[in-house]
């Protein structure tokens, strides 16, 4: 048997374009959403936090303003921080029209929850529950 050298430099050559080819399709992945975010117009809304007292551990209270000349129509979810087996991760928002200058309402948060909100035409907005106000 013989030791040929180009054996090794071959299958380093291959393991590093296999290695260069993975990351090129990663890439390709990750760029995909943010084009299509960039196309979208941002959700006109403010988002303000209140500090309510609460005996469910729930203290947080989410106002969102609709800042647009028009009524939109609002749609979400809120991912919990806390998640119990028996509880689903997300509670979902009832759909709501909120005129212009309205403000839309989300209790029963806690701290590190996200609330994800969209509407027709809008990139979603998420908002993440402060720990501290």
């Amino acid at each position: 048997m013989i030791n040929s050298p180009i054996l090794p430099v071959r299958s380093s050559t291959r393991r590093h374009a296999l290695l260069g080819l993975a990351c090129a399709f990663a890439l390709s992945l990750v760029s995909v959403p943010v084009l299509q975010a960039a196309d979208s117009k941002l959700l006109p809304l403010t988002a303000t936090f209140e500090k309510v007292a609460s005996t469910e551990g729930t203290p947080f209270v989410l106002h969102l303003k609709n800042d647009s000349k028009d009524t939109l129509k609002l749609s979400g979810k809120v991912l919990l921080a806390v998640v119990n087996h028996s509880v689903d991760k997300a509670r979902a928002l009832p759909e709501k029209s909120v005129e212009a200058g309205k403000v839309m309402t989300v209790t029963g948060l806690a701290a590190d929850d996200r609330v994800l909100v969209s509407a027709a035409g809008y990139a979603t907005l998420e908002v993440k529950v402060p720990f501290k106000l």
